[in-house]
């Protein structure tokens, strides 16, 4: 009787084994199909975005059919406000129509958009001394000049993409020796205007950080050594230098060594910055066959950026951060700027490719669910720049020295693309 009993119960026992784990892979069946529709959904509107609103957007308002290239001082409905041109955004426009046209659809008109931008730049943008301006007039002459390498780091993927697109691979190569011009400027010294005096032996984060991409971007079109030693020397710089543990932060401003410099400076945080690197660093890994140790590094400094950053109370990428939570000395250090929300929203879709980890996939909602809902100008078209803490619109123009076809466009691309990819990797979906 006693060995009756244990069997049944035995046997009941499997039984409601077998029904929890039919329930749990039902559970999980429903969680992977909503991820799934929730990924083809991301996919279509990003694409959606950019083809009918943002690239005509710039099409429309932005280029220069007298004197080429384009204009980014826009008002809310496209109107020019200022016709200075940025040259940064030269370079920027010339990249993101040539990389639409590369990644997306081969259009025409952002093949001749970019070309119309690439030519600009070779005929009014660079100075006697091999160096780029900053500003320009309308027709080409020169306004202003800055000691930052910039300007020549987006004319660098501008004609690697370009080169890519159309298929003139002399562009490659001018990509290349124009990258090896701005690492001469960066390592002679002397080369550059010091920023600050020898009193004060400081090292930035947004030079590694730009280097990185500028080097991947044009190794897509050329392969080149200078390239390889130079992504080597940011994710280094990067690790070594800005990753702080003690404070879960990337700082902006380190010593020669890293070391951490306790004033306002050297306490500042840029989250927006920091996740702009994160999926630098996961993008290079995949080039490496989702190199690990780099995923590890890139997922890190997106989970301290993101707690840095994410504004519980009212949503969204703040600006700035002091890493003893002192306050800011930046003025505009709690608003809400279009950029760090289109990096966020990148970041955490190639985090969630990267591993998995479906806690990026629900960060990636809370972003994307942000940034549409408080910055996409649904009367007038494209995004918002410039938003207070609590989401309320701070001016409505469109587009300024800084602001134009850039990040929101290469957002979507990479954001529909990673999409697309997942949506697409059996395996991926299996995980």
């Amino acid at each position: 009787m006693l060995n009756g009993r244990v069997e049944k119960e035995t046997n009941t026992f499997q039984v409601g084994v077998k029904e929890q784990e039919v329930k749990e892979s039902e559970k999980t069946d429903r969680m992977k199909s909503a991820e799934v529709h929730y990924l083809k959904e991301c996919g279509l509107r990003y694409y959606t975005d950019l083809v009918t609103n943002i690239l005509p957007f710039w099409l429309t308002h932005g280029l220069d059919r007298v004197h080429g290239g384009f204009y980014t001082c826009v008002d809310r409905d496209g109107s020019l406000m200022d016709s200075t041109k940025s040259v940064w955004f030269q370079g920027r426009a010339a990249y993101t129509f040539a990389s639409a046209y590369n990644k997306i659809e081969p259009r025409t008109e952002w093949l001749e958009a970019s070309r119309s931008a690439i030519d600009f730049i070779e005929k009014y943008c660079f100075d006697t001394d091999g160096r780029m301006y900053f500003e320009m007039t309308a027709e080409g002459k020169p306004l202003r000049k800055r000691r930052y390498l910039f300007s020549e780091s987006f004319a660098a993927i501008a004609m690697a993409e370009y080169s890519q697109a159309s298929g003139d691979t002399s562009y490659a190569a001018k990509a290349v020796d124009l990258f090896k011009r701005i690492l001469y400027f960066k390592n002679t010294p002397g080369a550059l205007t010091a920023k600050y005096t020898e009193h004060l032996q400081v090292r930035g984060h947004s030079l590694p950080m730009i280097l990185l991409n500028t080097a991947a971007r044009i190794r897509e079109a050329i392969s080149d050594p200078v390239l390889e030693a130079q992504i080597a020397e940011s994710v280094f710089e990067i690790k070594h230098y800005f990753m702080h543990p003690e404070f879960e932060a990337v700082l902006e401003t380190v010593g020669m060594k890293g070391e951490f410099i306790d004033t306002g400076m050297g306490r500042m945080i840029n989250p927006g910055h920091a996740i702009e690197t994160s999926w630098f660093l996961l993008d290079e890994a995949r080039y490496r066959g989702w190199d690990q140790e780099l995923v590890t590094m890139a997922t890190t400094i997106l989970d301290w950026s993101w707690k840095w950053g994410w504004d519980e109370e009212h949503g969204g990428i703040i600006n700035f951060r002091d890493c003893r939570n002192l306050p800011c000395q930046d003025y505009a250090q709690d608003m809400k700027f279009w950029w760090p929300q289109t990096e966020a929203i990148i970041a955490t879709l190639y985090a969630y490719r990267a591993t998995g980890d479906a806690r990026y996939l629900e960060m990636h909602r809370k972003i994307h669910k942000y940034a549409y809902q408080h910055f996409a100008d649904r009367e007038y078209g494209e995004w918002y720049g410039y938003l207070h803490r609590d989401g309320k619109v701070a001016q409505p123009a469109k587009g300024n020295l800084f602001k134009g076809p850039f990040h929101i466009p290469r957002m979507m691309i990479y954001a529909h693309l990673l999409c697309e990819e997942m949506l697409n990797d059996e395996v991926f979906l299996k995980k």
